[in-house]
């Protein structure tokens, strides 16, 4: 039997690995401050080759070493959680990219909830 999904919305924030915020770097602030709001779950993916507004190229290629790739911090909840939290997404980055999408979590077996922190049966 398959349990239904949920319909949730997924907060997308790309910003540099150089990036910080209180001596910490700024994709670790997101994710400690999602856990302290009680999201679901958040997850940080480094690129590997990537530019933004600076039109700048950064890549990890061996021969252009660049300390400052581009990061990707995703947190997936309810809509309405994750609006909640995006004043301090707001408060934290001035610059970079942020986006939402609405998406759907498929509940796995075993994990005893599923990523909106719902108990299933």
């Amino acid at each position: 039997m398959t349990t239904p999904a949920h319909s949730a919305l997924r907060l997308t924030v790309l910003v540099g690995e150089c990036d910080t915020c209180h001596r910490r770097p700024l994709y670790s602030e997101i994710v400690h401050r999602a856990h302290a709001a009680g999201l679901a779950g958040a997850s940080v993916f480094r690129g590997i080759e990537g530019f933004g507004a600076s039109s700048l190229v950064h890549t990890s290629r061996l021969l252009s070493l660049s300390e400052d790739l581009p990061v990707a911090v995703v947190v997936v909840d309810t809509e309405e959680r994750v609006r909640a939290f995006l004043p301090e997404v707001d408060a934290l980055v001035p610059e970079g990219l942020v986006f939402l999408e609405r998406c759907e979590i498929v509940p796995r077996r075993g994990t005893g909830s599923d990523a909106t922190g719902e108990r299933r049966a």
